[in-house]
């Protein structure tokens, strides 16, 4: 299967949004819960490298990436950098601990592959999240530029995909899960009902529903996260279920010192993957206005900054230029 293209700096997936609220839950309870079993529903160390050819790579490499950020090593065995590079890979990714898994493929063995990600020199390294593919770094790199790599990708990976990562049981048998699948326990958490709610209300289009139910996990646990970033999707995606595009776009372009139109025209901005110009356009309403219009401008902003998460590049500059205009 030929790996479709990503950018770490690229557009909002909606798809993506509805549903990593619930990934990431999901995940984080099935690592607190094989924490509480002593490992019970983890993998194994010998789990986190993995061998991995054309035949394997749908179920080894594509469907793992819906659980945990997959690094890809392509190597070959006449490849001097790479038996400088892939020991490092692979003790990095025994003490990311789960954080991530290393696919290592024999380009060699796997012409295909090779192809198919466009190598054209090798050691290359890629990365596959929750099914799509982006290239990390080509040739042995220092491993401080690789660390800094890894934390990024497992960056992108927890806020734009809700992977969390795996649980290791140090102590597991290691050839029992030579390729076998561990199947992980899903236990129910004290607001499992409502989130599950609301994710199936966000997949029926019934934005208010699932506004509700996170406001309902926040009326008793304001600092749940999942519950956040969802009310803030949820009500993002009820805004502009029924705008008028082109109507909205239009106002925005006529009329710039409208502060609500320009609000409309950023959540569709926002929606379409345009991220730094729904910030910019927030900024500058912010910058042109005072009093009420001000004030409405500002709210709206940090309302989207929870939507892409306080941790992403893009909302810290946007957060630092709103800074500027205010004070």
């Amino acid at each position: 299967m030929q790996p479709r293209n990503m950018s770490m700096s690229g557009v909002v997936d909606l798809a993506a949004v509805k549903a990593a609220g619930e990934a990431k839950a999901k995940a984080e309870q099935a690592r607190a819960e094989a924490a509480r079993q002593g490992g019970a529903g983890a993998v194994p160390p010998s789990s986190l490298v993995i061998d991995v050819d054309e035949a394997g790579f749908e179920r080894d490499v594509l469907q793992r990436s819906t659980e945990v950020p997959v690094v890809i090593d392509f190597w070959a065995e006449w490849c001097e950098p790479c038996k400088q590079l892939s020991p490092v890979l692979e003790r990095l990714a025994r003490e990311y601990n789960g954080r991530f898994v290393l696919a290592k493929i024999d380009v060699d063995a796997n012409q295909m592959l090779m192809q198919q990600f466009g190598i054209q020199g090798i050691p290359a390294v890629f990365a596959v999240v929750a099914g799509q593919a982006l290239p990390l770094f080509q040739g042995a790199a220092p491993e401080t530029q690789i660390r800094q790599t890894l934390d990024q990708l497992i960056q992108v990976g927890e806020e734009r995909f809700g992977l969390t990562g795996i649980a290791v049981d140090p102590g597991a048998e290691t050839d029992a899960a030579d390729g076998a699948e561990q199947e992980v326990t899903e236990p129910v958490g004290p607001y499992d009902a409502l989130l599950e709610a609301a994710v199936r209300a966000l997949d029926a289009n019934d934005f208010a529903g699932a506004s509700q139910a996170y406001r309902d996990v926040l009326a008793d646990d304001p600092g749940n996260s999942e519950a956040r970033l969802g009310l803030a999707q949820a009500e993002l995606l009820a805004r502009v279920q029924d705008m008028d595009q082109a109507r909205v776009r239009k106002d925005a372009a006529d009329k710039p010192g409208d502060v609500q139109a320009q609000i409309a025209a950023a959540d569709l901005d926002l929606v379409g993957g345009h991220v730094e110009d729904a910030f910019g356009r927030l900024v500058e309403a912010v910058r042109r206005t005072a009093g009420d219009d001000r004030e409405a401008a500002r709210v709206r902003l940090l309302e989207l900054f929870e939507v892409i998460g306080g941790d992403d590049p893009r909302v810290t500059a946007a957060r630092s230029a709103l800074a500027r205009v205010l004070f």
